[in-house]
């Protein structure tokens, strides 16, 4: 793809808009800074904002990658069609490497916290304990994250998140905006890894403090519970990626 001439399209599709650079990034969860390289032809955006990319200017991919409008009732010949083909290829990364490629210890580490959390929480439920909707929902919610992060994520990030200042995040349904944080694949691993931590702990510890709190003090914890579970998620994700992620 002739960066130059993607970056003359996507400047034309947003000034058609009105829109600023800084408006189509903030749209995009991305910096005006990687929008701007865009169109000066310096860089591509990430092959997992296409499609967003596409929906916000009203085009196709396919005229997105062809940087032109194709009229409605344009019928592709095969030498276009291989063009375009060629573009996608081209223009994309390798497929990535996902963390059931590699061999770790994470994906059993995720089956044992899953297992005790399953336990734990059935004993909540069966000795009727309080929150048990607030429970139910926070330990499905680090049960499905933690899926994610230790058996499906991405081990390696594009090298347009290295060339861009990006603190989004994208892979199919999964979207992860951090303000003030820039992915790379200098902190990325650590990221995963301090994800990984916090949700196989939070399945185990949160139906054990629910067990031992609402056991000490019944009525307080019944008011403060779902609080406290919510604190905790969100101190145990938030803070280790700001600290990893400003760190490396």
């Amino acid at each position: 793809m002739d960066s130059q001439k993607f970056g003359t399209f996507i400047s034309e599709l947003r000034k058609e808009r009105g829109w600023t650079q800084l408006e189509l990034a903030q749209k995009l969860n991305v910096t005006d800074k990687a929008v701007s390289k865009w169109e000066r032809g310096v860089s591509l955006p990430d092959t997992v904002l296409l499609i967003p990319l596409a929906n916000l200017l009203d085009v196709s991919v396919t005229e997105l990658l062809m940087c032109e409008r194709l009229p409605n009732n344009d019928i592709l010949n095969p030498d276009k069609v291989e063009d375009i083909v060629k573009t996608a290829i081209n223009y994309a990364d390798e497929a990535p490497e996902r963390a059931y490629h590699v061999k770790s210890n994470w994906i059993i580490i995720y089956g044992i916290s899953l297992l005790i959390c399953g336990i734990s929480t059935f004993l909540n439920y069966t000795m009727e304990k309080p929150c048990m909707d607030s429970l139910i929902t926070f330990v499905l919610m680090c049960a499905v994250c933690g899926a994610y992060f230790c058996c499906l994520v991405r081990t390696k990030l594009s090298r347009l998140y290295d060339e861009n200042s990006v603190n989004v995040f994208y892979d199919g349904p999964i979207r992860m905006h951090v303000p003030g944080i820039t992915f790379n694949n200098h902190n990325w691993p650590h990221i995963v890894q301090v994800l990984r931590l916090s949700f196989c702990l939070n399945m185990i510890l949160i139906p054990l403090l629910n067990l031992m709190a609402s056991s000490i003090a019944v009525v307080a914890w019944k008011n403060i519970g779902k609080y406290v579970f919510l604190v905790i998620i969100l101190c145990s994700t938030l803070l280790p990626i700001y600290v990893v992620g400003k760190k490396v």
